[in-house]
C-alpha cells in the first residue's frame, strides 16, 4: 500500500498555518493580544501624566520641596475639576462617558493623595529632576524615570506632626485620670 502524505494543518497562500477561531492557539493569541494592549493603554496614562507634570514644571534652577510637591499635585487635581466642569456644561450626550470617566479618575487620585500617596515623577531629588526634565516622552526611557508616592500630609512640615501628635497623646492621658477619677466604688456596687 502506498503511504498516504498526512499534513498537519492546513497552510494558506503565505506559509502560515489557518487557526481555528474557537481553538485554544486562538484564545491565547487573544489574550496575549488583550495584555499587550492593556500595557500599552497603561503607558499611555502614565506618560500622559508625566507629560503634565514636566510641561507645569518652573525654570530650571528651581528646587522642589514636598509642599511645593503636593501644590503641584493639587493644581493638577485642580485642572481636571476645571475640565469636568468644561464637560458637564456642554451637556452633550456625547460627552458622558468621558465625564464618568474624569470624576472617577479625580476620585480615586483624590483617595490616594489624602491616603497612602499619589505616584508623581521624583522632583524632590536634583539629579532625578535633571533626568525627568530630559526626558522627551520615549516610553522605552521610561524605565529611567524615578516615581515618589506623596500624600497630602507630606505639606506639612514634621515639627508641626509631631506637635499634633503630643497634644493628642496628652489629652488621652487627661481623659484617662478624669475617667478614674469619676469611676467611684459607691457607684459600682449600686449597678450591682
Amino acid at each position: 500500500l502506498p503511504k498516504r502524505h498526512i499534513t498537519k494543518g492546513k497552510k494558506c497562500r503565505m506559509g502560515k498555518k489557518v487557526i481555528h477561531p474557537y481553538s485554544r492557539k486562538a484564545a491565547q493569541i487573544m489574550r496575549e493580544e488583550k495584555l499587550k494592549n492593556e500595557k500599552a493603554l497603561c503607558f499611555n496614562l502614565i506618560r500622559e501624566k508625566l507629560q503634565w507634570f514636566q510641561n507645569h514644571l518652573d525654570p530650571p534652577p528651581k528646587r522642589y520641596s514636598n509642599k511645593d510637591a503636593c501644590e503641584l499635585t493639587e493644581s493638577s487635581e485642580l485642572e481636571q475639576i476645571e475640565l469636568h466642569n468644561s464637560i458637564r456644561d456642554k451637556q452633550d450626550r456625547q460627552h458622558c462617558f468621558q465625564d464618568t470617566i474624569i470624576k472617577q479618575t479625580m476620585e480615586r487620585e483624590g483617595q490616594q493623595y489624602k491616603g497612602c500617596g499619589l505616584e508623581i515623577p521624583d522632583i524632590l531629588n536634583a539629579s532625578n529632576l535633571k533626568t525627568f526634565r530630559e526626558w522627551d516622552f520615549d516610553l522605552k526611557k521610561l524605565p529611567n524615570i524615578k516615581m515618589r508616592k506623596i500624600c497630602a500630609d507630606d505639606a506639612i512640615p514634621k515639627k508641626c506632626k509631631r506637635k499634633t501628635i503630643i497634644t493628642t497623646d496628652q489629652d488621652l492621658v487627661e481623659l484617662e485620670l478624669n475617667d478614674e477619677s469619676n469611676d467611684s466604688d459607691e457607684e459600682m456596687t449600686g449597678l450591682a
